[in-house]
């Protein structure tokens, strides 16, 4: 059987947490940051885990993770 490819696209924007949940960036944090308040651009900073919908999908571009 010939080895799986992992998107490289995916594995740039998703990291794997040390209990197995992926990891993603929050959106809005490139530009027009100079409205936004300090608290706002505060929280974007943070990474969130992503929804259990969409886990299917990341696992199957990402097969040695």
């Amino acid at each position: 059987m010939p080895k799986l490819k992992t998107s490289k696209a995916i594995a740039k924007r998703f990291k794997v947490s040390s209990s197995g949940k992926f990891l993603r960036h929050k959106a809005s944090k490139s530009h027009l940051l100079q409205k936004k308040s300090s608290k706002q651009r505060r929280h974007l900073s943070s990474t969130c885990s992503v929804d259990s919908k969409d886990i299917k999908n990341i696992a199957m571009n990402l097969p040695y993770l």
